[in-house]
């Protein structure tokens, strides 16, 4: 549920979310580039959802632009009349073939006078649905739609756009990081079509992936990065590395907008966990492969949506899994989403990054964590802390750091204790692009400070004579193999093996 006001002439627009629990505002017309204002509630351990503002500005790349929640319907066809919400609409419709499957964009309008002094009637939106390709950062098939309860074209008064003043915007605290494209997630459900000033090669990928720019500038922009990556993409695959690359749904973005995806932020010090108990362990004595899968300890792969919140992906799959064994084969979907509402006092900064120890120590202190159906559903974005209301589940005793760089301890944890939450440096081309294979990069980092992501860590095994874990990740499963990636354990390669860790109970 949202609200929007969209003012193009003003270059302002603000959109609500959830009856006006997060209010965004996109504002053009602020400095030289514009600026992205979010109200969001931010519970601490000392308050609970105080209204906070967070400030993001715009920069010479990457301006600000007034977001409007209506999308071009260049390309789209009338196919008829259809009941939708209880109204006679006119029904308007995009297909695009995607290879096996079959992408449909839907408009359902009705024509109304809505303005004074006119006999002329203007569409009124009623629903838009899209089946197939988001467009902004989690770009995969799935299915979205948007119902548009009421609709005007009144003068917008100023004050939409003013806030009180006795708020201050600042920037995050923590190991937070300043994401201008967690600040506008309606863009990621207003699905563009564009295919004009375009070559033959990016035409085709504009189509695939449902893309759409703010001017011929953007576009020559979009497709100067597109023709970097996809020459990238094919000189590694040349290069026959054991894992191959192929063109998604990132291959036109920059690095600013891939790192929205990733939201792990090292914060420094101690994290607080208990050493790991094992010593010297026997590697024949373990499995030579191993799948938490194969035994329904892992839920499906989720996508965290354009919300740096891959830190409570990693840290709820190690959760679920721990339950799992307590319960002898209980599996049940605990909520990411207290975990970015409620565990601000502790250091996380919800949709703009964290670390799992900080989730731990919040759990220690309130007594669990509530399931996602009691707690209600992934949002994408920070929301009011309602744990109060709720029952919480699965309380942990404590933490344990699985020693540092050592592969036998890193098998034993999975084989013992469940899935592992890891962190990784995902912050690589060639990682945005992984398609199969056991992905091993040579730039990748290892130390603590340098990894941005965080995943979970449900098996390992051998492919090819080469070790690998098996790393669930949290963009949906139209991304890398089904949602997973083969990361290869020669050298602690992207630092899987630096910083994992597992919750006892």
């Amino acid at each position: 549920m949202h609200y929007d006001r969209y003012d193009g002439p003003s270059k302002r627009s603000r959109i609500d979310y959830y009856g006006g629990m997060v209010k965004t505002y996109q504002l053009g017309n602020f400095g030289d580039h514009g600026s992205s204002i979010k109200l969001a509630p931010v519970t601490t351990e000392k308050e609970q959802n105080v209204l906070t503002c967070l400030q993001v500005n715009g920069t010479s790349d990457i301006a600000i632009e007034p977001q409007t929640v209506l999308p071009s319907l260049v390309g789209f066809e009338c196919i008829g009349a259809e009941m939708i919400n209880g109204v006679n609409a006119e029904k308007w419709q995009l297909i695009q073939q995607i290879g096996q499957k079959v992408n449909k964009y839907t408009m359902w309008m009705v024509y109304k006078n809505v303005l004074e002094n006119s006999d002329e009637p203007i569409a009124v939106p009623v629903r838009y649905e899209m089946k197939g390709f988001n467009s902004l950062l989690g770009s995969h098939y799935d299915h979205y739609y948007l119902d548009y309860d009421s609709y005007d074209v009144d003068t917008i008064s100023p004050s939409t756009f003013e806030f009180s003043a006795n708020l201050t915007c600042g920037s995050f605290p923590g190991p937070g990081i300043n994401h201008l494209y967690t600040f506008n997630p309606m863009a990621e459900f207003v699905h563009p079509v564009e295919t004009r000033h375009v070559d033959a090669e990016f035409d085709k990928f504009m189509t695939k992936h449902g893309k759409k720019y703010q001017g011929e500038k953007e576009l020559e922009e979009r497709k100067e990065v597109f023709r970097q990556n996809i020459r990238f993409i094919h000189s590694v695959n040349r290069q026959n590395k054991g894992f191959t690359l192929s063109v998604n749904h990132l291959a036109d973005k920059t690095e600013l907008e891939m790192k929205a995806l990733r939201g792990r932020k090292y914060s420094g010090g101690y994290n607080g966990g208990a050493p790991f108990p094992y010593k010297n362990i026997d590697r024949t004595a373990l499995p030579s492969d191993f799948d938490w899968r194969i035994y329904g300890a892992v839920t499906p792969v989720k996508d965290q949506s354009v919300c740096g919140s891959c830190w409570s992906f990693g840290t709820i799959g190690a959760i679920e899994g721990a339950y799992f064994l307590k319960t002898k084969g209980k599996l049940v979907r605990l909520s990411q989403q207290a975990l970015i509402d409620c565990s601000w006092g502790y250091g996380n900064n919800g949709c703009d990054g964290g670390e799992d120890f900080r989730s731990y120590q919040w759990m220690l202190k309130h007594g669990g964590v509530p399931t996602e159906e009691e707690y209600g559903p992934y949002l994408g974005q920070d929301g009011y802390c309602h744990v109060q209301n709720v029952s919480l589940i699965a309380p942990i005793t404590g933490y344990v750091n699985v020693t540092p760089n050592e592969i036998n301890a890193l098998r034993l944890a999975i084989v013992k204790h469940g899935p592992i939450s890891v962190s990784i440096d995902a912050g690589h081309r060639t990682f945005s692009f992984y398609s199969n294979g056991v992905y091993y990069e040579n730039e990748c980092h290892n130390a603590v400070d340098q990894l941005d992501h965080a995943v979970l860590a449900v098996g390992y095994g051998t492919l090819n004579g080469k070790d690998y874990w098996l790393i669930k990740n949290s963009w949906s499963n139209y991304w890398g193999n089904d949602g997973y990636v083969l990361m290869s354990a020669e050298n602690n390669n992207c630092g899987v093996m630096t910083t994992p860790t597992y919750v006892t109970m």
